[in-house]
């Protein structure tokens, strides 16, 4: 039987309780166990006023930021009204049923101000660093470092060719990103990255770079760098970039600084792809930081034409000269001069040379130095750093590290696919690195909600 249409009545009094209805297994309560903000108000009163009405709690709006970043909430418009209608985002953001949600441009003018001058952001993840340290998910021993490129918000048709004349200073005065843009071309990270200069160069965000790195459409890009400990791939540092690859190196040993300086980590290993392995960033691993390079060393000494390439020269480190494949030796200096050359090029390589006279009267010089004299051997002044790593490749540990490696690589795949943080929504490097900042400490809080569950937390009013 056909029942009948429910009327809904009016009820004079509710009971209702939102504990009650915010399911135990909901993510939202095994974040909210680890989300701590009670140093926020402390850290930010100095960005305050006295006197005047009283402002929006900074700490509903974190919580409602990570919220945004730990389910894919892009647009700050629709997550003030997811806020508005869920029950469980309303029980996290402490608002009740009757709590009112801020509107959507209070993020904006808190961003652009006092979060981002108190550098808020950074200490949010930094405290999501601590926690996980604290619940012994970092073990210090093994880091890992990579960076992936993130889409910015410009495109092909508001830009200028990157050999042209743009005047910046009259952009600056209605661009906020252009300004970030002019106060960062000193820095090693952005504008004093790279002195190539890029095929076009955005008007709205010009630090975003132009890149095909992907092998398909170019397009304006940021890199974000991710620092991570291997045990259980916890990012202990995320870092904002250009994309490009001395960026992004530079951006490794910030963090890798910043690391140890913030949270006394002192990792005895490193594991990253061949980015990574020029001779000077190995050297400044193994001889100012004591880390052992787990990465592929970047080598092109390999020769493809038949002749012998470097590695067939034994180097001999007593006598310092190298040895050709007919037992004749290579040595830095094959005669005096009456004007002393300099030893290292600017490069930092050092030139070993055989003598003309044996390689005349050799048989081998038809698979050695056809079209030469003699041969030249280079030799960096780091290559005692590349020995070592080529010494580690060859090693168990060396295996398990690139296989651990790859946890990396997952974060960034997670960071895209699940947050939806494959474009980003606001511009600058300062737009990126509140981005990147966030959605780490979000990847940090759902790790932690995953590796210590626990049942549901009745939380006292």
């Amino acid at each position: 039987m056909m029942g009948e249409r429910t009327v809904m009545q009016e009820a004079l009094f509710y009971e209702f309780s939102l504990e009650r209805h915010v399911p135990a297994s909901h993510l939202v309560r095994a974040i909210d166990r680890f989300v701590d903000l009670s140093g926020i108000r402390a850290h930010l009163r100095p960005f305050y006023s006295d006197i005047g009405r009283p402002s929006i709690d900074p700490e509903l709006m974190i919580r409602m930021l990570l919220v945004g970043y730990c389910f894919g909430i892009r647009s700050e418009r629709r997550l003030c009204e997811e806020v508005h209608l869920n029950l469980a985002y309303r029980w996290f953001c402490r608002l009740g049923l009757e709590g009112n949600v801020p509107d959507h441009s209070t993020f904006s003018k808190n961003r652009h101000g006092r979060f981002r001058d108190s550098d808020l952001l950074r200490e949010l993840f930094e405290t999501t660093v601590w926690r996980c340290i604290a619940e012994g998910l970092v073990g210090g021993e093994g880091f890992a470092v990579d960076a992936s490129l993130i889409k910015a918000d410009a495109n092909r048709q508001r830009s200028a060719e990157g050999t042209g004349s743009v005047d910046w200073d009259d952009l600056a005065q209605t661009r906020r990103s252009v300004r970030e843009y002019l106060d960062t071309l000193d820095e090693a990270a952005w504008g004093a990255a790279s002195e190539v200069k890029p095929k076009f160069v955005s008007k709205s965000d010009p630090a975003a770079q132009w890149t095909g790195a992907l092998k398909g459409h170019a397009f304006f890009a940021y890199a974000t760098n991710y620092l991570i400990d291997l045990d259980h791939a916890v990012i202990v540092d995320v870092e904002a970039s250009r994309a490009i690859r001395q960026a992004e190196v530079g951006a490794a040993r910030t963090m890798i600084e910043r690391t140890q300086d913030r949270f006394d980590l002192w990792p005895a290993r490193l594991a990253a792809d061949s980015a990574y392995g020029s001779a000077e960033n190995l050297a400044w691993l193994v001889h100012e930081r004591g880390i052992e390079p787990h990465i592929p060393v970047f080598d092109k000494s390999e020769r493809q034409d038949g002749t012998f390439s470097r590695s067939d020269f034994t180097y001999d480190r007593k006598a310092d000269a190298y040895i050709c494949p007919a037992g004749k030796q290579l040595r830095q200096r094959q005669r005096a001069y009456r004007t002393p050359r300099p030893l290292v090029d600017d490069d930092g390589m050092v030139r070993y040379r055989a003598s003309k006279l044996d390689c005349d009267a050799c048989a081998l010089k038809d698979r050695c130095c056809p079209n030469t004299p003699a041969r030249k051997i280079p030799r960096s002044i780091h290559e005692g750093a590349r020995d070592m790593a080529r010494d580690i490749a060859t090693t168990d540990d060396y295996v398990t590290s690139r296989r651990q490696r790859k946890k990396v690589e997952m974060l960034f795949a997670h960071l895209k696919r699940i947050l939806r943080l494959d474009r980003l929504r606001l511009r600058g490097p300062n737009g990126a690195r509140d981005e990147f900042h966030l959605a780490a400490a979000a990847q940090n809080l759902r790790k932690l909600a995953k590796l210590l569950p626990s049942g549901p937390r009745t939380r006292t009013a």
